[in-house]
């Protein structure tokens, strides 16, 4: 691994685990910003799962929005920003799926209730009604009363391979810290980026 990407994941591992010490309700939220094939966007909050020198990595429903655009255009852009720490991390990159056990290791430590959910939810899909979705959970809770749930086929992880990772820090006047690490020319570079 380049020196200057192991030093960008080093920098991230860093403020993410001062988050979690420091941030109160979802230090792992971040913003995932998609767009479908004729570019037209779209952003919701996920959770990160992991992130290491392959990248960072969350889960989803493969058939709902996000899932459908990342069929369509294989890159995302995430924004974690840490308002209790004044500071902001934006990631872009290029998507692909985590490997089958992968998935399956994520899936068995999730809560039974999230897993049945999964396969209650069709994720971004018209509702008719709460009471349907209740019904299929209902449904699913009975099919695998006696047995473990299994992971469904249209649920995984994903992982977003950086090819820029920012960082920003909040400084007094607007005049912020802004450092970038870029991939280009099959090399990582550091820049200094004007607030």
């Amino acid at each position: 691994m380049d020196h200057l990407h192991r030093e960008a994941m080093e920098r991230f591992q860093e403020v993410w685990a001062r988050a979690r010490e420091e941030v109160p309700g979802e230090p792992d939220a971040m913003t995932l910003a998609t767009a479908d094939a004729e570019g037209r966007p779209a952003a919701r909050t996920v959770l990160l799962k992991r992130a290491d020198e392959r990248g960072f990595v969350f889960y989803t429903n493969l058939q709902s929005r996000k899932g459908r655009q990342l069929e369509q255009n294989p890159r995302a852009a995430l924004c974690f920003f840490w308002q209790p720490l004044r500071e902001q991390v934006l990631v872009e990159g290029s998507v692909e799926p985590v490997a089958e056990s992968e998935a399956d290791a994520y899936w068995a430590s999730r809560p039974r209730m999230s897993q049945l959910g999964a396969w209650a939810s069709e994720q971004s899909r018209p509702l008719d009604s709460r009471e349907s979705l209740e019904r299929r959970l209902r449904d699913y809770e009975e099919r695998y009363r006696d047995a473990q749930v299994p992971r469904p086929p249209h649920w995984s992880g994903l992982r977003v391979v950086p090819d820029m990772i920012e960082f920003w820090a909040s400084r007094p006047g607007r005049l912020h810290d802004r450092v970038r690490y870029c991939h280009a020319d099959g090399r990582w570079q550091r820049i200094l980026v004007n607030p």
